[in-house]
C-alpha cells in the first residue's frame, strides 16, 4: 500500500523559509515521479514541482523556480520542498504525490495517482 504524509507546513513573513516534507511508505523503487501541488483559497490546485526518479531530474512551475527546491532522500523515505523568499502569493495548502505509470512529464493532476493529506503554508506581508 501506498501512503504519503506530508508535514512542515506554517506561518512565516514575506521574504522567510520554510521546509515541507512528505514521508511515504510502501514499495518506492520502481515509481517514476515525485512532486508538489498548491492549492490557494478559491483557486484550483496548481503544480509546483516534480522529481523524476530515473536520473533525478527536477522541474518548476515558472512562478516557483529560482525560490523552491525539490529533493529526495531515499534514506529517509521522504520528498522535500525548500522554499525560500517566500511571497504572499506561495500561501495554499501543498499536496505531495507521486506516480508509478511511465510517461515523459508529470505536471498534471492526472499523472499523479497518489496524494498526501495536505499541509497549509501561509505568508503574511
Amino acid at each position: 500500500r501506498v501512503q504519503l504524509l506530508a508535514s512542515g507546513g506554517g506561518s512565516v513573513q514575506a521574504g522567510g523559509s520554510l521546509t515541507l516534507s512528505c514521508t511515504y511508505f510502501g514499495y518506492f523503487d520502481s515509481n517514476v515521479c515525485m512532486g508538489w501541488f498548491r492549492q490557494a483559497p478559491g483557486k484550483e490546485r496548481e503544480w509546483v514541482a516534480t522529481r523524476y526518479t530515473g536520473g533525478g531530474t527536477t522541474d518548476y512551475a515558472d512562478s516557483v523556480k529560482g525560490r523552491f527546491t525539490i529533493s529526495r532522500d531515499n534514506a529517509k523515505n521522504t520528498l522535500y520542498l525548500q522554499m525560500n523568499s517566500l511571497k504572499p502569493e506561495d500561501t495554499a495548502i501543498y499536496y505531495c504525490a507521486t506516480d508509478f505509470r511511465r510517461r515523459n512529464t508529470c505536471r498534471k493532476e492526472n499523472d499523479f495517482g497518489y496524494w498526501g493529506q495536505g499541509t497549509q503554508v501561509t505568508v503574511s506581508s
